[in-house]
């Protein structure tokens, strides 16, 4: 079965089993993950389905997203809503009801709806990765992949200077993790 079949298969499909269960035993032999670590099924088909299912590959992925989290606790520590629960309530950022035409779904983030005096820059992106860790877990969105548009009508140097080398290169890093596409449109 190739991996186009592989990946339209329900999570609980047989077939895909030895896969799920190659990626678990490869993640565990990994030095750089902490021992005792185990990983939910659906958790590993995020991976795989975003590496057409090579192992190798999911491995490295899963390791690159492992170690981000490690190294980006300001990110990726406190990921609850009620701590960006007044930026949440703005309009700055909304996934769409309903998929695209080819069955992606979609983000989008309205630049100028952030306020950079009262929302830093770790904030904003901490609202990304929450809303990313969520629909990454949507099976769906794992075989069609994801559309991110960035409306820029309102950036300003306030938001400029929020955003510095460190930053833009860990967002840049992560984006895609667990999907099987993206695409951006500004």
């Amino acid at each position: 079965m190739d991996a186009a079949q592989l990946g339209e298969l329900p999570d609980d499909a047989p077939p895909l089993r030895p896969h799920v269960r190659g990626l678990r035993l490869r993640a565990l032999r990994a030095r750089e993950l902490a021992a005792g670590t185990t990983f939910s099924t659906p958790f590993l088909l995020r991976f795989l389905r975003a590496r057409d299912f090579d192992e190798e590959l999911s491995l490295k992925l899963l390791l690159n997203y492992q170690r981000w989290r490690r190294d980006s606790p300001e990110i990726s520590t406190c990921l609850s809503p009620s701590s960006v629960l007044g930026l949440l309530n703005t309009t700055y950022h909304a996934v769409l009801p309903h998929r695209d035409h080819s069955g992606s779904r979609v983000l989008i983030y309205r630049i100028g709806q952030w306020n950079p005096k009262h929302w830093t820059a770790f904030q904003v992106f901490r609202v990304s990765l929450m809303t990313s860790e969520i629909i990454a877990t949507e099976t769906e969105t794992q075989r069609r992949g994801l559309k991110v548009i960035f409306d820029l009508q309102g950036w300003s140097l306030g938001h400029a200077l929020q955003i510095n080398p460190s930053l833009a290169s860990k967002i840049s890093s992560v984006l895609s993790v667990g999907l099987k596409s993206l695409n951006t449109t500004l």
